[in-house]
């Protein structure tokens, strides 16, 4: 037993060092896809990657049954692994990543309701670095911002020529000063680059006394030639370049805690789900929600309720109005002129989980068999997901299990938004709207009407 139980924690070790090189095999492909301007090949590096995780699991599964044999759904002999797996992640980067990896075989292996302590891991490995020395480079308020500018950009080291290098050096440095004043600044950035469609990004940090602000340089390859076309220095822009309605970034990194770390910094009143998401982590993303979720439920008293906005003909859609996010769980039957099925619902969540989501298509996470306590829901939601979901939520005594649900930001259903406010501001996200259906046709995605409340609105 124990000879097995130490070869299945190294094949499970093992295996998530596939997953991490794999992932970062495609990864470190960004870079020369922006070089070539190959677009095409960096959108196809994208949908690679995002097979890996599931590609690699599965592989693990079916040479622990090799393995283990009739063991492999034996709690106890899973108890002793988790142990060695633990030891053998001692001091080693990315284990919150190896957690979440074991977690995942794990769940394919017993399908389990809610969480099961003994053979998962459940707390994670506690708060996100400080240090982010590992990560960033420092530019002293020694140099003049010109020169550090100029630094920055040569650090990338992008195989390009950057058009007109010391006018744009000069132009960002006077941006800078224009929304600092005098005000002298340490500049500390991530030495890697996030590569995201046609763009690069270089994100950091202004420190000064009393300051600290973002500073994002934007770098495009127009024809064959660097040029900065954007910077940003406000947190609500950088909040929006790492939305949840866009693409997740492709970032070169070994060591993903500090990262998401110093982007947390930037921004505290982002989810750290969501900044593992946007790095292309949304199983570890996944799994920060959740974590996060379970807290939260254990801070407070208020119910699961109906989301507001118009009953869905396909979806069951509810919330907790104290967090800001919505539950959304596929209906047995569909309202009349619908004509679909489940199996096409799932397929619809997956396109676009795989396409350019543009900015504005909101990205979502899919569970299978949450459980929660029945006090936590109100008596009226309760019956209506009885009524409409039966197939996918079970009660039994004081518990409710979701078999299925996927959970996404909560937005205000753009209808709703229209009539609660002001005209100038109804106008505004009138026309926006427009922009919306126009930008999802030039990716190639058409919405299946346009309802209003098919559409929504948040703060990002």
């Amino acid at each position: 037993m124990k000879r097995m139980v130490a070869r299945a924690a190294r094949q499970i070790e093992s295996a998530f060092g596939i997953y991490e090189h794999q992932f970062h095999r495609i990864t470190v492909r960004a870079q020369e896809r922006f070089e070539q301007r190959d677009w095409t090949g960096a959108q196809q590096d994208g949908l690679e990657r995002l097979d890996v995780y599931s590609s690699v699991c599965d592989r693990l599964v079916e040479s622990l049954q090799e393995l283990m044999g009739d063991h492999l759904t034996s709690k106890n002999s899973w108890r002793q692994i988790k142990d060695a797996y633990r030891l053998q992640l001692e001091g080693r980067a990315n284990r919150e990543l190896a957690e979440t990896f074991y977690n995942s075989a794990t769940r394919r292996i017993f399908s389990t309701v809610g969480v099961d302590p003994r053979i998962e891991f459940v707390r994670g490995k506690g708060p996100l670095p400080k240090d982010f020395s590992s990560v960033t480079r420092r530019y002293p308020q020694s140099e003049t911002l010109e020169r550090r500018m100029r630094r920055i950009v040569a650090d990338a080291s992008l195989s390009l020529n950057w058009r007109g290098r010391t006018q744009q050096a000069d132009l960002l440095a006077e941006r800078i000063r224009a929304r600092l004043g005098n005000t002298p600044v340490d500049i500390e950035m991530l030495a890697m680059t996030f590569y995201r469609n046609k763009g690069a990004y270089l994100i950091g940090r202004l420190q000064g006394a009393g300051v600290t602000l973002p500073v994002v340089l934007a770098l495009i390859n127009p024809d064959g030639e660097m040029v900065v076309d954007a910077i940003i220095l406000e947190e609500d822009e950088l909040s929006k370049l790492l939305s949840f309605a866009r693409s997740y970034f492709r970032v070169a990194t070994t060591n993903v805690g500090p990262v998401v770390g110093f982007l947390k910094s930037l921004l505290p009143k982002k989810p750290v789900a969501e900044l593992y998401i946007s790095l292309g982590y949304d199983k570890q993303g996944k799994t920060e929600l959740f974590r996060d979720f379970v807290r939260h439920l254990s801070r407070s008293d208020d119910r699961f309720v109906v989301a507001r906005g118009e009953r869905g003909m396909v979806m069951a859609v509810f919330t907790l109005p104290s967090y800001d996010v919505v539950f959304k769980m596929i209906k047995d039957r569909f309202a009349y002129p619908k004509r679909t099925t489940r199996r096409e619902v799932m397929q619809k969540y997956r396109l676009v989980f795989k396409h350019d989501r543009v900015g504005r298509l909101v990205d979502a996470q899919e569970f299978e068999h949450l459980t929660f306590s029945r006090d936590r829901f109100e008596p009226a939601l309760l019956e209506e997901l009885l009524a409409t979901a039966a197939q996918t939520i079970e009660v039994k005594g004081d518990l409710v299990t979701l078999h299925h649900a996927y959970t996404e930001r909560r937005l205000t259903p753009l209808d709703i938004y229209l009539r609660e406010n002001p005209t100038p501001i109804a106008r505004e996200a009138v026309l926006d709207y427009g922009n919306c259906v126009r930008e999802l046709a030039l990716a190639g995605i058409f919405p299946g009407d346009m309802f209003l409340k098919n559409f929504g609105v948040t703060r990002h």
